[in-house]
Formats: C-alpha cells, structure tokens, sequence
C-alpha cells in the first residue's frame, strides 16, 4: 500500500518546524548537520596529510577512539551504558506487538552517538564531541501503513546525550533508560507514540568469538556486540492519534566500536527472529561491491536455556527473492528469504508483514534503508515451527554504507 500521507506530511512539517529551528540554532552555536559531520570525521581520524589541519578543527589518529579487540570482558548492568572511549555506538531496539482488539504493530527505536573528535581543542562549551542521532519507526501491519521519524542533535543537557554511570539515552523526548531489570522506552512525534515496558526474560547473549563480533579482514573492523533477544512487552502505542494497550516481544541490540566495516563493504542484511519455541537467531550477511559475500558474515543461535551457538560463514545460507521496489528511493529489496542451517536441521521462510517499510532519515543520516516487521515459517527438526522477527537491509538505494560509516562518503 501507499506509504502513509500523514506520516509523509508529519515529517515535512518537522524539518520545516521545530527541528529547523534547533538546527538553525546548531549552526549558529557550532553544531553541525550528519554532511558536515562526515566531512568531519576523516579529520577526527587523521586522514589529513600531516600538518594540514583546519582552523578550530583538532586533528587526531584514529588509535585516539578506543577499537574493538579481542578478550574485550563483558559485564552487566555497566555496559548497557555508553562507551565514550568509542567512536561509534548505537542502543536497537525492534518489537512486534498486539493490542487486545487483534490489532498487530511492529516499532523501531534506535539511538545512535556517533564520535567527531574525542578531544575537541576548541575549549568552547559549542565544541561538537559526539553527535546523536535517532530513528523512530511503527509499522501499522494490518492497515499496511508505515510512519518513520527522525531527528539529529548535539550532546547537551536538554539535547541529547548518554550517560556513563547508568544506562540511560535520550535525543530530546525520546528516551531508553533502565530500571532495575526494565528497560523504559519512550519516543513521541505528533499522533504517533510509543510508551513501553521491556522486562528481560534472558541474560545477554554475546555475539561473535571472543567478545568480538569481527566485520572485515583488517584487525579493528570489529565490534562489541551482545542482544537482549527475548524482552516481554507491555505498555501504550498511540497510532494516528488512536490509543492502544499492547503486549509482545521485543528485542535489544548494543553494538559499540570505532571502524565496523571495510569499504567495499556496500550493505548488509540482518535477521532478528523470536521463534515460537522459545529460540532466538541472529544472523547477518555483509554484501561487498564484488557481489560477493563478506567471510565475517556470522549468527547466534540461542536455546531454550539461554545457551548460544555461534555460528560461522558457511553453516548457514540466506536466499533471497520476491523484490520490491521502492517507489520514493527507486531501491530493489528482496522482502522473503530463505534461510538455512542444515547442521542443526533448521530452515526457515521468512516474508515482509508488508512491502512499504522503508526509511528515509532525511532529518538526520541521510541514509535509505528497510527496517521492517517478518513473520516466520519452517522446520526444526522436521517439525513445524513459526515465529516473528526484524530485518534489517542496507544499501540497496546507491548507498556505500563501508565508506560512509568510515565517514568517506
């Protein structure tokens, strides 16, 4: 169906409004937008020739932003908090959801800090350290209607920011914080609203070997990756101004580094999947521009007890089909997979819950992507099994996301 015409003139009337103003305000103050940002971040890294720097601009080597590396000791509650040290964080939140009427909901919260200079020489309270980003999403599945937001922001009191001594993000009204073992996500945006109560049913699971979740051939491209992948729900979603009671299942990923992918990397697909008997899947695949599959393309496979298995190139594969087209960014995405791992007799068909669940974050990154709600049918053990899910595709719309997360776009 048509992408929803509120949500289209809702977001318009954001970037003409409210946030045009704070970023008006920014530019004045010394902040930026994500294209200056990204002009910012080669020289945050060091990719000037030596000796040519910027005015007001500190130059610093990339070793300056702690990487991710091997033996990295995991330790909970502390590292549901931001990690500074880092160039590039994010906190995912993704969740399906039903009112007590039937009605069925997908959401997408995601906060994102983004390092520009971990010592900004400007002594200036305006000296932009790190920038945040968010993107708020509800995918209305029975009437088939899609309403994303956006918003970019500076750190500050009022701004946006993440504390370091509790886990707590925020990016003006919207917000994830932790109380006690409940994660309380809140984000607002005219008639659209999320207001929910995760409660951990499962320990953290950490993804990749060794406390790392490795992305590319060279030794920093890499991760610190763990997922909360089975949070009970509860709470209120507002949907076109219509207020709903709402339970299910949500899922929490936290990844933090400083170079995640190599540049040839164009995009990837990643699988967040809730299976009705009580396993969980993660799996992504990296595409290169070769159009060929990046080795470090890796999955976690999580029992009933909460025990993980990991799973490495080449004991599963991803098969595609059923392409939609975007009408707004012209991108192909394939919107049912197949997805197989015959070692432990497991296949699944995963399909869209429905075609029109693209991004455009015109407000803040700048970049396309489909995030969007999947159902799920297969076999395990030659015995029928269902589920829900996420998926997440990048790249599809002409956009290099190696070089841009290396800030080279």
């Amino acid at each position: 169906m048509v992408r929803s015409q509120k949500s289209e003139v809702r977001s318009q009337k954001s970037g003409a409004g409210s946030h045009a103003k704070r970023r008006a305000w920014w530019l004045v103050a010394g902040g930026c937008s994500l294209f200056i940002m990204l002009l910012l971040r080669p020289l945050a890294f060091g990719l000037l020739p030596e000796g040519e720097q910027k005015p007001g601009l500190e130059v610093v080597s990339k070793g300056e932003w702690r990487e991710a590396e091997a033996g990295y000791g995991y330790e909970f509650p502390r590292d549901h908090a931001a990690h500074p040290d880092y160039g590039l964080e994010w906190w995912y939140y993704t969740g399906n959801l039903q009112a007590r009427n039937g009605r069925r909901f997908g959401y997408q919260l995601t906060f994102f800090r983004v390092g520009v200079a971990r010592h900004p020489v400007n002594p200036s309270r305006w000296a932009v350290r790190d920038l945040y980003m968010t993107h708020f999403a509800i995918s209305d599945i029975d009437r088939q209607q899609f309403h994303s937001f956006d918003r970019i922001n500076r750190a500050g009191p009022d701004w946006a920011g993440a504390a370091t001594d509790a886990y707590r993000v925020w990016n003006e009204d919207w917000s994830a914080q932790l109380d006690g073992r409940t994660h309380l996500l809140n984000a607002t945006d005219g008639d659209y609203k999320i207001d929910l109560r995760l409660t951990t049913a499962r320990p953290e699971v950490i993804h990749g070997e060794d406390g790392i979740s490795q992305k590319g051939p060279s030794a920093g491209n890499a991760s610190h990756y763990y997922s909360l992948t089975r949070l009970a729900t509860t709470g209120q979603m507002t949907v076109g101004g219509e207020v709903f009671e709402v339970e299910g299942l949500s899922w929490m990923d936290h990844e933090f580094g400083t170079s995640f992918l190599e540049a040839e990397a164009t995009g990837w697909d990643w699988f967040s999947i809730q299976l009705d008997d009580d396993r969980e899947l993660m799996l992504f695949e990296i595409r290169r521009r070769d159009g060929q599959i990046d080795p470090r393309s890796s999955g976690t496979l999580i029992d009933r007890d909460g025990r993980t298995t990991h799973l490495r190139f080449g004991e599963f594969t991803l098969a595609s089909s059923e392409v939609w087209r975007s009408p707004a960014s012209q991108a192909a995405y394939p919107t049912a997979w197949t997805i197989d791992l015959p070692r432990l007799q497991l296949r699944l068909e995963t399909r869209a819950a429905f075609a029109e669940q693209e991004l455009r974050t015109t407000e803040s990154t700048g970049v396309t992507y489909w995030e969007g709600s999947i159902t799920i049918n297969g076999t395990a053990d030659g015995k029928p099994v269902t589920g829900r899910g996420y998926l997440e595709m990048t790249g599809y719309a002409g956009q290099n996301m190696g070089a841009i997360l290396k800030g080279d776009r």
